[in-house]
């Protein structure tokens, strides 16, 4: 089953992302926790294209389960993933749910992506190119597309509601949030991604960048939204990687690489994907999830 958008009548829907609905339970009773759908839609460049991606909604939630669980010495948003113990109400969508949805904890979102780079790839390698710099702090000369950096950088941007997000330095992200909870997410960042890489090392992966998020439960900030997927992170496989080229990724970069290609001018609407991108965007993303999943 395929899905694009969601609706769980009578469940009032709060959010419609550009991949995710996330619905209030409070008429449920569950005042303090919310239903999140992960769809099938794919975006690129800030936008939503037109196709579904074949099972990327499932892929999604299960690669974040992953990571959520590996990490549960850390506070996380994850509550239940498991359709068999949401609320009676929700019976009706038991299959419309499986697998691409989690019910979390209720939190008050940091307006904040907090994105580690650990290898210079993406963006970071064209602002290299054109600054000698990332995320306005300066870096060695003579550095080459997708070398590994002598330690992992944070770079965060705004998280626009509609538009583009914005790369920003880190004193415009400690005016953002304060510096206090700049200092704490910095913190929390560098720790999930270096234990992330180690974990995907010992399944011949590379992460190369990735995005999280946080919000504040009460006083204490704790991780939301997904964890490492493919739609947050660049992905590589350890055994073609080659400093200096741009390594073949298990992310949506094969499906900004074609739209780069096309003519596209960035704006919507989007293009509509040829089949065959489809299709392959839906292997990788699928091989992405095998990687991790297996002992």
């Amino acid at each position: 089953m395929e899905l694009f958008d969601c609706n769980l009548p009578p469940l009032k829907k709060i959010c419609s992302g550009k991949v995710r609905e996330v619905f209030d339970l409070a008429s449920l009773g569950l005042d303090e926790q919310l239903l999140l759908v992960t769809t099938d839609r794919l975006s690129a460049f800030d936008c939503i294209l037109p196709n579904t991606i074949p099972q990327k909604g499932f892929v999604l939630t299960q690669l974040s389960k992953f990571w959520f669980q590996k990490f549960s010495n850390l506070p996380h948003h994850l509550l239940e993933t498991e359709v068999e113990y949401y609320p009676k109400a929700l019976e009706p969508y038991k299959e419309q749910l499986r697998g691409r949805s989690m019910i979390v904890k209720k939190t008050k979102p940091l307006p904040l992506e907090c994105i580690v780079r650990g290898y210079l790839a993406g963006s970071g390698w064209r602002e290299y190119q054109e600054k000698g710099m990332l995320a306005g702090v300066p870096l060695p000369t003579g550095l080459l597309e997708a070398e590994r950096l002598e330690r992992p950088h944070f770079t965060p941007s705004t998280k626009a509601k509609d538009g583009h997000d914005e790369s920003i330095t880190w004193q415009e992200c400690q005016e953002l949030v304060g510096e206090k909870v700049a200092e704490k997410v910095r913190s929390l960042s560098l720790e999930l991604y270096q234990a992330g890489a180690h974990i995907a090392a010992q399944r011949g992966m590379i992460i190369a960048d990735t995005k999280f998020e946080f919000g504040f439960l009460g006083e204490e900030i704790i991780l939301i939204d997904e964890c490492m997927t493919p739609d947050s992170s660049r992905f590589w496989s350890a055994a073609s990687y080659r400093i200096g080229e741009n390594p073949p990724s298990f992310d949506k970069q094969f499906v900004r690489d074609y739209l780069q290609s096309c003519g596209w001018n960035k704006l919507p609407p989007a293009p509509v994907l040829p089949e065959e991108i489809i299709l392959k965007t839906a292997e990788k993303y699928q091989e992405a999830l095998e990687r991790f999943s297996k002992n």
